[in-house]
């Protein structure tokens, strides 16, 4: 939800970003010709009449439409940075199971976040989720560092006892903050780390489905002691699919269209929930305390890097279509590999140095 601005480092820094893109770039399409057993597709899947599915913001912003997807010119797009941090340190992922989890869905949630630095001694086909957080790693700071590369899942806390009930608002999500602090030794990371919240089917939380399905921010020291940037995202899967899992799963009046989409890993909730997630580290990482890259003057309902390229997955998106990705020969839709062999369908984010929408699966 943040916004766009030109860097404001100096040119030589601005002259290596890009040669690494390029380069980087290059790599990724050559090695996308590699033959696999896939097929591509565009689908036509117009977004449902519900709010921003991913908004950070206090308030509800309304009906969400195309408008809100500036698909190329950076003449629409205002993206600021506001002179504040990113996460340029290697980032620690410190892991919040709130509620009841089956043991494979934690595991696939791992496999896309465990796949976004990969040990050099893996390989894993383009296109990739190491390479869709290369475009995240391009926004820097005052100081031109980059955001990190390196991240880490370093901790995991379970709340199978629903400490806090079923009903979760912005501030008692805090408290559960608080409580993995204090339980585990989970420490107070408050250089290097984000705190990542996933609540389970079963739990509520203040607007979601109407007007979140994820949000991320950060402590209050009079809650928590210190100033922590979080990010909490739920499982849709019995609540709200047709919101929070989209396109996996499509409202009621869409049914005689061209229908949902066929999750990569056969978990409407948990797929629809990986590109929420995605969504947020990509945000909370270069807009931590919401005073770094965003678009928008107010900084509690920002305008951020993932905002911008909502509902988009690749190459020719827009108007209602999601843009081309791949259908694999049992007919799943994805659009970058991971580790184990996991495929994932996750949305594009806001490139700085393209000034559009960007992925790892474009075809230009």
């Amino acid at each position: 939800m943040s916004t766009f601005l030109l860097f404001s480092t100096s040119s030589c820094a601005q002259l290596l970003i890009l040669i690494l893109f390029l380069a980087n770039h290059a790599q990724c399409h050559a090695t996308s010709k590699q033959h696999h057993h896939y097929t591509y597709h565009n689908p036509k899947l117009p977004p449902p009449p519900t709010t921003n599915h991913t908004d950070t913001k206090y308030e509800d912003k309304g009906e969400f439409t195309s408008s809100k997807r500036f698909e190329g010119s950076s003449n629409l797009v205002d993206l600021k940075y506001h002179m504040g941090p990113v996460l340029s340190s290697p980032i620690n992922i410190y892991l919040i199971w709130y509620g009841k989890w089956a043991p494979s869905q934690q595991l696939l949630i791992k496999d896309f976040l465990l796949s976004i630095s990969t040990p050099h001694h893996q390989t894993i086909p383009s296109p990739s989720v190491s390479e869709w957080w290369h475009t995240v790693s391009y926004y820097t700071d005052q100081t031109g560092a980059n955001i990190s590369q390196s991240v880490l899942v370093v901790g995991e806390y379970s709340d199978t006892k629903y400490s806090h009930g079923k009903y979760l608002t912005r501030l008692t999500i805090q408290e559960v903050i608080i409580s993995a602090v204090r339980t585990k030794p989970f420490p107070v990371d408050h250089k290097n780390g984000i705190y990542l919240i996933l609540t389970s089917e079963d739990v509520s939380m203040q607007d979601y489905c109407r007007a979140v399905c994820g949000f991320h921010y950060f402590t209050f020291p009079s809650m928590v002691g210190y100033t922590l940037p979080y990010a909490w995202v739920g499982n849709s899967g019995k609540q709200c699919p047709e919101v929070c899992a989209y396109p996996f799963a499509v409202p009621g009046y869409m049914k005689d269209g061209p229908g949902a989409l066929r999750p990569p890993n056969g978990d409407i909730g948990i797929d629809g929930m990986i590109s929420v997630i995605a969504h947020e580290l990509a945000e909370v990482s270069s807009n931590p305390l919401v005073n770094a890259w965003y678009a928008g003057e107010d900084p509690t309902a920002p305008t951020e890097i993932g905002d911008l390229c909502e509902g988009l997955y690749g190459s020719g998106g827009g108007g209602g279509y999601i843009g081309q990705i791949m259908k694999d020969r049992n007919g799943r839709s994805f659009n970058m590999n991971g580790r184990r062999g996991k495929k994932f369908l996750v949305q594009w984010i806001w490139s700085p140095v393209l000034k559009a929408c960007a992925g790892p699966n474009a075809l230009d």
